[in-house]
């Protein structure tokens, strides 16, 4: 059941950005292995064209990663849905910071199936344009903030769960400090050209269980404001 979903008028569209062209999405990340049934109609129910550039918008329920701006993207839906399925499978976290808002898509997904988000972003024009989003959705369990992703949201920990839509080297220690001792990480890790989806659960001891769920391709992982 969705904690919070969206309105009804948030789920219009036609043709290309129809519910017909959602529900192809929907049965194409069961296809590809998606099980969580929470997160199949999550994502089928939220409008993708919202996040993007009209431009695109015929390409917004196609299994693909598209273009932001400021050298980002929106996340391949079945990427969003396997990452989102991997915070839940242990238990719904009550808690959840992400790193890298982007256009807010991923955000308003977790939102859906979680109380609380906390997301950071960088850059503050993309971070604009999100919380335009998010008031226009009428999603009021969003917290967003503009500052230096790497440095996670320290105010508000610790987390049940955290999640990273770009990809560094390591995990960046303040981000990882903020995660409750029986939270759960997922993350990209990698360089550029090999980069891999990891899960990591606290044992509850100051150690972590470490799964490699899928190769991907993220943006970097950077620093600082902009």
């Amino acid at each position: 059941m969705n904690v919070h979903p969206l309105p009804p008028s948030a789920l219009k569209g036609e043709g290309m950005t129809s519910q017909r062209a959602r529900d192809r999405l929907a049965v194409k990340l069961k296809e590809e292995g998606i099980r969580d049934q929470r997160v199949i109609d999550v994502i089928r129910n939220t409008p993708r064209h919202h996040f993007i550039d009209q431009a695109l918008h015929s390409r917004a329920y196609e299994n693909t990663a598209l273009p932001i701006g400021h050298g980002q993207t929106i996340s391949q839906p079945w990427v969003v849905a396997r990452m989102t399925e991997a915070l839940l499978e242990f238990g719904t976290p009550q808690k959840v910071l992400e790193i890298g808002t982007g256009s807010g898509y991923q955000a308003v997904v977790l939102a859906q199936v979680v109380p609380q988000v906390f997301t950071v972003e960088r850059i503050e024009e993309l971070l604009r344009q999100a919380r335009r989003r998010f008031r226009q959705l009428g999603l009021a369990n969003i917290r967003s903030r503009h500052d230096d992703g790497k440095l996670g949201w320290a105010d508000e920990a610790p987390f049940d769960a955290i999640i990273l839509t770009a990809a560094g080297d390591a995990i960046p220690h303040a981000v990882l400090d903020q995660l409750s001792p029986t939270g759960v990480l997922v993350a990209p890790v990698g360089s550029p050209s090999n980069q891999t989806l990891i899960r990591m659960r606290g044992d509850g001891q100051g150690d972590f269980i470490q799964e490699e769920l899928a190769a991907v391709s993220f943006v970097p992982l950077l620093g600082g404001i902009g």
